[in-house]
């Protein structure tokens, strides 16, 4: 095995590495006195998933696009649980799993684009000369870093990860899969840093090398690089997609606590169905012959690789016989990409009727799936309508944890939505500020609609600001949630309303804003052009 270095007294992994760490970490021990009447605890994950991509309606009606999808476990989900219809996370992955373990908003952590698995870089699209060269403005000066367990660490938001309150309280914490809240070489790198006491195959990458065990994950000499996905050797060169080599190890990771009577918490975190799209076999042909072409039967056979995962583990919990105290939330870390030519089909109608699609603030890339299942104390086939956010689970699974009065070095920024599940207590407000803000280039040539915007919904109103153009656009969501038709001026004084607040947050968090190349300035407010 290759060295491990330390900092502070936590784990970093060097450069060379690469996060390939044993899969149960030294020194971790489980408290004895455990609380086996708390509720187990399955985070399920999905990367880079639309609210069209699953039979599931996530708004007022199916669409075209969710009669494309054969997905009955995750429709099983949503007859068994709560779906919520307006949840919202980052453009981007790494600030919304960097929400989820803080429970700030990415603005308030100045960590609004993803991290990177090459040390020394900004991101992988902003170290890129040509994309520095691009435009008239900069991306803006943010925690490129991620977030630390640890202080000191530069351009990192020191936090106490949510998964290490968990583990305090005797939680045995599993992490499987895509972590991606730090980059390279620093503590937040590590899943055992976070408060893990078991990683299976968690790393810095932000997709993976490969999805084929015959290519070992992308650990052959031929393909390896900081993509490559540790911790398989068991699989490689056997014809085991990466969604199902993830399964089957998350599966035998819940062993152990579940034989002891130890309560769990599983962060199913699966690298699918990011990029690059790759065709699981055990579906693919069957879009193929439905009339799909061979972009979009690559991508739904890699949907249906996941929802097979999402019933493998239901199955797995009510064959233990522990499914009756088993919590089960359902999520992506941002909408499905709508400008990669590998998903076929037309490019930026993959989320329609939603507007656009990932690393963009407008519905298709922020508004996403989610469904939470509580059995004996949840709503049965609810659909809630109420908007939540990435920040929300922090609080909401330490108080599904039955976690009271914890302290963090963190300001929280998310509400508790567990009244929403429930249909008990006080509910967050149907009205409540739900923000996206990237201040960044996402690619390096132009990408329309993508690069440098904010926005913020209020109520059934959303305000959008170009901060390349300065222009202000405002759609009402209820009767256009495909964003077609700008009513800014026909509402100016909800437009002067809707920018005050959205500036006076991104001021109180001293958000990150994109500078002016000419004058190294950062780009106005957007009450300051109105």
């Amino acid at each position: 095995m290759k060295s491990i270095t330390t900092h502070k007294g936590l784990t970093i992994l060097s450069a060379a590495s690469l996060l390939a760490a044993p899969v149960v970490a030294k020194n971790n021990k489980v408290q004895s006195n455990q609380n086996t009447t708390r509720p187990n605890i399955v985070f399920f994950l999905v990367d880079d998933m639309g609210c069209m991509d699953s039979e599931v309606a996530y708004l007022d009606s199916v669409c075209a696009l969710n009669k494309r999808y054969h997905t009955p476990n995750m429709k099983r989900l949503a007859e068994k649980g709560v779906t919520f219809t307006n949840a919202y996370a980052c453009p981007v992955s790494s600030p919304t799993r960097t929400s989820l373990m803080t429970g700030m908003h990415a603005a308030h952590m100045r960590l609004t684009n993803y991290t990177t698995s090459k040390p020394g870089m900004t991101s992988d699209c902003e170290s890129n000369t040509q994309a520095l060269q691009h435009g008239e403005l900069m991306s803006a000066k943010w925690n490129y870093n991620g977030i630390s367990p640890t202080p000191g660490v530069k351009l990192t938001q020191h936090i106490t990860p949510m998964v290490q309150l968990l583990k305090d309280a005797g939680y045995y914490t599993i992490h499987v899969g895509k972590g991606h809240w730090a980059a390279a070489g620093t503590p937040g790198a590590n899943p055992y840093n976070m408060g893990f006491i078991v990683n299976v195959a968690g790393q810095v990458a932000g997709q993976p090398g490969s999805y084929y065990g015959e290519e070992n994950y992308g650990n052959t000499k031929e393909k390896w690089s900081t993509y490559a996905v540790m911790n398989l050797a068991e699989y490689y060169g056997t014809h085991t997609h990466l969604t199902e080599a993830l399964t089957l190890e998350a599966l035998k990771t819940l062993d152990y606590p579940i034989r002891n009577k130890i309560p769990f918490y599983l962060y199913m975190a699966h690298h699918g169905v990011h990029t690059p799209v790759t065709p699981d076999d055990r579906f693919v042909d069957k879009y193929l012959k439905e009339g799909c072409d061979k972009g979009q039967a690559n991508y739904a056979s890699m949907i249906e690789g996941v929802d097979k995962s999402l019933g493998d583990i239901m199955q797995y919990l009510e064959d233990r016989d522990v499914a009756k105290n088993t919590i089960i939330i359902f999520y992506s870390d941002n909408g499905g990409n709508c400008e990669n030519l590998q998903k076929g089909g037309k490019l930026h109608t993959q989320n329609l009727p939603l507007r656009e699609g990932k690393a963009s603030v407008y519905e298709g890339g922020v508004h996403v799936p989610m469904m939470a299942y509580w059995p004996g104390v949840g709503q049965t086939g609810k659909r809630v309508n109420t908007p939540v956010s990435c920040e929300d689970f922090f609080p909401s699974i330490l108080n599904m944890a039955g976690i009271k009065n914890y302290n963090t070095i963190q300001q929280i920024d998310g509400v508790d939505f567990t009244p929403l599940i429930t249909g008990k207590g006080k509910a967050p407000a149907d009205d409540r500020e739900i923000i996206s803000h990237y201040p960044h280039q996402w690619k390096p040539w132009a990408m329309p609609n993508f690069d440098y915007m904010s926005a913020m919904r209020k109520g059934d109103w959303k305000l959008v600001y170009n901060q390349k153009t300065g222009a202000l656009e405002l759609y009402n969501l209820s009767t256009d949630v495909g964003e077609k038709n700008n009513l800014a001026n026909q509402y100016p004084e909800k437009v002067t309303e809707l920018a005050k607040i959205l500036s006076n947050k991104l001021r109180a968090w001293n958000a990150p804003m994109p500078r002016v190349r000419a004058t190294g300035k950062n780009v106005p407010m957007p009450d300051e052009i109105l």
